[in-house]
């Protein structure tokens, strides 16, 4: 079934290729270059190049090829699912699992699992990415939703798109955060670093954080964080950028050689404090609101146990 968007302003003057990628999520920039160069994508009707101009208003329409059975494999990796249907399935990402196969990655991720626990996900994604209509970064765990068909996997995407899901996460930053706080910065890739994401970036994307709580101890914040876009490493830049980067965070500037002896827990972390708490999208098929929440996991948990204060507090 073809899918049709149509361009929104800040998208004015973006390359068609950078819009697609921004609704796609599932789609890799080169997946789409691909799709675009085999011509299934049309602008106004007519077959477009993958530097075309968009303008605002512009209707976009893809039709996607028929999806070949992935040739990644299954793999009886434990994951725990929170819900299950005919159209979706929500679960419980454990952290230092990459989400779906890539350079480094060709087996252990999520899709490999998810491959073993279910019998049907969408092929929007593509051949390595199936039913994936978000990610975790690898480091991250917590609530994730995935497709089983097509058309749940096209309505999941557009709610994100159109930032009609909730999401929040839980995060320990270094110093004093106060609850309020509004990140406004674009996110694009770092010019230096190609793995990293940058607040600085030339070619950078419009995202937005809020810190919608915050539990003050000595020398670091636990804060609820909500996103209203979802740009690669969002959270993580734009905390760094403020000068409050995650705790345990070895890329964006968290992690401490040296600490006082009372956060000497701080130094068990073995990746980033953030967790992925709560989800809230709109069931693709009957239109319910469904909300899922996790808690902490335990090696976040027992770290935050053994702070000074947290027990009293908390």
């Amino acid at each position: 079934m073809p899918l049709e968007f149509t361009v929104p302003s800040e998208f004015d003057g973006q390359r068609l290729d950078r819009f697609l990628v921004s609704v796609l999520d599932g789609y890799s920039r080169s997946q789409i270059q691909k799709l675009i160069a085999d011509g299934h994508v049309q602008v106004a009707r007519r077959e477009a190049r993958a530097n075309l101009t968009m303008h605002e208003q512009d209707l976009v329409t893809i039709d996607p090829p028929a999806v070949a059975p992935s040739r990644v494999a299954g793999e009886a990796l434990p994951i725990e699912i929170l819900y299950e249907d005919a159209d979706l399935a929500v679960l419980n990402k454990p952290a230092g699992m990459v989400v779906h196969p890539g350079a480094g990655h060709a087996s252990g991720t999520l899709v490999n699992a998810l491959l073993h626990h279910l019998s049907d996900l969408s092929g929007i994604g593509g051949e390595l990415r199936p039913g994936i209509v978000h990610r975790l970064d690898r480091g991250t765990s917590g609530v994730m939703v995935v497709a089983k068909h097509d058309a749940a996997h096209q309505e999941l995407a557009r709610q994100f798109h159109d930032r009609e899901v909730e999401k929040e996460y839980v995060a320990l930053v270094w110093g004093v955060v106060q609850a309020g706080r509004r990140i406004d910065a674009a996110i694009g890739r770092d010019p230096v670093d190609r793995q990293k994401m940058s607040a600085r970036a030339r070619h950078a994307r419009h995202a937005v954080t809020r810190i919608t709580r915050a539990h003050h101890l000595r020398g670091v914040t636990l804060c609820q964080v909500a996103i209203h876009t979802g740009r690669t490493h969002q959270i993580r830049v734009h905390l760094s950028a403020i000068g409050h980067p995650i705790v345990g965070d070895s890329v964006y500037g968290g992690l401490r050689r040296r600490v006082p002896g009372d956060l000497r827990a701080l130094q068990r972390l073995q990746r980033p404090f953030l967790h992925a708490e709560r989800l809230v999208f709109t069931h693709p098929r009957d239109g319910r609101r469904m909300e899922f929440t996790v808690p902490l996991p335990d090696d976040l948990a027992r770290v935050l146990d053994d702070l000074p204060g947290w027990k009293d507090d908390g």
